[in-house]
């Protein structure tokens, strides 16, 4: 475990960050509530016809700055007491976690330090920018991430609020599970973007206690398979992730690690051909741009990778696309 990695509680039961329950997320739910806004369940007969199953997609793209990652960083700037948030917030992200803090710190009116790769998707950038905080560049390594990192919070003296592993970050994550409750049956599965594992990690901590029984299942790039590697060697295994979506390429937790392998059913890969075929139909035939990240959960079902015995329900996380390069992608066939 990095020295940039927090404990905001006891440590979890893999001896690493702690785990929140479902009291935390619930709390999580009440607390972010002014700041998020509670994203809809959508069905698309056309897709449905060609996928031969039922599938509702949640539409994490439509949350308050384009991503579902506004709800941990809500979680865990509002969680922190005056003295802590009057020295400022500090974390490092090539994308949505990035201007989803900036966005958090913004509405409390503390200062944010955000460390990016060089070549973080414009878009991302831009939105983090815009927000007001105070970009630190770095080398597209996760080496130069944290000793970036290192450097801005002995400089600031600001909390770290870790893009994944962190336990008020997952309980926020958590409460996409919670709005999906009353919509789920036993038989649904539920189809999860898999990236550094904050999301699953906070959806199948309470789904576990909430719907027990419930079939939960992460979906991750091929190019970007590390997950499903370290679950098949037992040991955190890093690749050099080579994808296009560019929301997907951390390298999972430790301790996401140890949720999934205690709470989620199966990992699956999918391919890039396969995202971008998925981009493509939920531009067509929803309407809906999606970003590479939230459009994986589709293409799982539509290489066959997920056969669902009953009714799958797909997390859509996000939708800050590069307009730019979206009809390229979307064109590309599968």
């Amino acid at each position: 475990m990095s020295d940039c990695e927090i404990r905001t509680r006891e440590p979890g039961p893999d001896g690493t960050v702690a785990w929140p329950d479902r009291s935390m997320v619930e709390a999580a739910a009440e607390r972010i509530r002014p700041h998020v806004v509670e994203t809809p369940l959508e069905r698309f007969s056309a897709i449905d016809d060609m996928l031969g199953c039922e599938l509702l997609l949640k539409g994490e793209h439509r949350q308050a700055g384009g991503a579902f990652k506004a709800r941990g960083a809500c979680n865990a700037v509002f969680s922190l007491d005056e003295a802590q948030a009057s020295r400022g917030v500090a974390t490092h992200s090539s994308g949505n976690h990035a201007a989803a803090l900036a966005r958090a710190a913004s509405l409390r009116g503390i200062p944010a330090h955000v460390v990016m790769p060089r070549d973080a998707a414009r878009p991302k950038r831009e939105a983090t920018a815009r927000w007001g905080a105070r970009i630190i560049d770095c080398e597209a390594t996760m080496e130069s991430r944290i000793e970036t990192l290192d450097a801005v919070m002995a400089e600031t003296g600001a909390r770290l609020v870790h893009p994944y592993e962190d336990t008020q970050v997952m309980a926020g994550q958590g409460t996409v599970a919670l709005e999906l409750l009353p919509a789920l049956r036993e038989s649904d599965c539920v189809l999860v973007p898999l990236g550094g594992g904050g999301l699953i990690s906070g959806m199948s901590l309470f789904l576990a206690e909430a719907r027990p029984g419930l079939r939960i299942i992460g979906v991750e790039p091929a190019g970007a398979d590390d997950a499903l590697r370290s679950l098949e060697s037992g040991v955190l295994t890093p690749v050099r992730p080579d994808t296009i979506a560019d929301g997907l390429r951390a390298t999972i937790g430790r301790s996401n690690l140890a949720i999934v392998r205690r709470h989620v059913d199966q990992v699956v890969t999918v391919s890039d051909a396969a995202i971008r075929e998925a981009m493509r139909l939920l531009w067509q035939l929803a309407g809906q741009v999606v970003e590479p990240s939230g459009a994986v959960t589709l293409a799982a079902l539509l290489e066959g990778r997920v056969k669902p015995e009953g009714r799958a329900v797909g997390v859509v996380t996000g939708g800050n696309v590069d307009r730019a390069r979206f009809p390229f992608l979307a064109e590309t066939p599968l």
